[in-house]
This record gives structure tokens, sequence and C-alpha cells, in this order.
């Protein structure tokens, strides 16, 4: 009769996948869903560049034929609003400084980091902010 030997704790490998994978995984999905944050303040920043810029484009080529649509400060910054698609409501300001036609882009985008010690949610603030100025 062959006597089977039992293995030893430290060479059995039952179960290491799973425990690979509870070890892995957390950091991984935070990684996940920085990138995700990460990407979602560059496109707002990216739209926010494209509506000022489009919004001092058609305030400084305003004429009797589109003065509805940009003929004012306020219709610009209504343009402006329409042109944007990202995340949050930036404030647009309209202008007429020496360079020309100005659009300002102010926005303050909140991303959720998880929960701190205390059981309160920890938050980044990241300010954005878009120029755009046409002669």
């Amino acid at each position: 009769m062959i006597a089977m030997r039992r293995p030893s704790l430290v060479s059995c490998a039952n179960g290491t996948t799973a425990v690979e994978f509870a070890m892995v995984l957390p950091p991984f999905v935070m990684l996940m869903l920085g990138i995700i944050s990460a990407s979602v303040a560059v496109y707002t920043e990216a739209s926010m560049h494209y509506a000022a810029e489009g919004a001092a484009r058609c305030y400084s080529v305003s004429t009797a034929a589109n003065a509805g649509s940009c003929g004012s400060p306020t219709a610009t910054q209504s343009y402006a609003q329409n042109l944007y698609r990202g995340l949050g409501s930036p404030t647009f300001t309209a202008s007429n400084p020496a360079c020309g036609f100005q659009v300002n882009a102010t926005l303050n985008v909140v991303l959720n980091a998880g929960v701190k010690q205390d059981l309160t949610p920890a938050q980044w603030t990241i300010p954005l902010s878009a120029t755009a100025c046409f002669p």
C-alpha cells in the first residue's frame, strides 16, 4: 500500500487566485475611477474653451443679421451656454476690453475621492477657467 502525504499549509495553492484577486481589485477599481474622473474634468475644460471661443467669435462678428444671437453681452453669454456640453454650468461673462470682444468662463468641478476616516466624503474642488478674445 502506498501512503499519501498530506500537503503542508505552506505549499497548498488552493484559493491563491481568489486572494490575489481580492488584493488587486480595490486598487485597480480606484485607478479606473480616477482615470474616468480626470477624463471628465479634461472634457469639461475643453468644452468650456470651445464655448468661450465660439461665443467670442460670434460676439465679434455680430452684425444686424445675427444681432439676436450675439448682439449684446447677455445674448453672447446665452449663446456660450448653448455651446457648452460639459459637466455643471459655468459662469460666462462677455466684455469689450482692449483686445476686442472677450468671453470668460469659470467653473468649479467637485470630484468625490472616497470617504475620510471620520466617514465624511472626501472631495477635491478643481477650479476651471477659459478665456477667448477676438478683435
